[in-house]
């Protein structure tokens, strides 16, 4: 009988499962910052309620390949239309990390993402097994 050998997963494939729960993590830590409960948030550009899962989790900066893709100060909670429509709302968006984080902190994202940075499988794995277990937290 045949063994069917395991495939090795793929950065690629990790990052992206790492991605769907960083956005769940952000999005989840959003609604509870924002509104007290787990199924409403604001949107941190428009400020409008919405659905958890109308929420996306949309980044200061953005781009999927830049060492800010994972960082908590520049990704939160945003509707469709900040995020994708207006293309992130920048400018209101800058304006919010200032104060939520302090001055200074969108020119420190900015820095981070002229950085290059290359995840391992096992690094992602890793991350995940973190947001698990916040997200559990949270959900109590």
């Amino acid at each position: 009988m045949k063994t069917i050998a395991k495939r090795r997963k793929t950065v690629r494939q990790v990052k992206k499962q790492a991605w769907d729960l960083f956005s769940k993590y952000i999005r989840l830590r959003d609604c509870l910052r924002t509104t007290g409960c787990s199924s409403w948030g604001l949107c941190i550009t428009c400020g409008k309620r919405y659905h958890f899962k109308l929420l996306q989790a949309g980044h200061f900066i953005p781009g999927r390949y830049n060492n800010n893709l994972f960082n908590e100060k520049g990704c939160h909670a945003q509707c469709k239309h900040c995020n994708i429509d207006l293309k992130g709302n920048t400018l209101e968006y800058r304006r919010k990390v200032i104060e939520l984080y302090g001055a200074g902190t969108d020119e420190e994202l900015e820095a981070e993402n002229r950085k290059t940075r290359q995840f391992s499988v096992s690094e992602l794995e890793e991350f995940m097994e973190d947001l698990k277990q916040m997200i559990k937290v949270m959900n109590k």
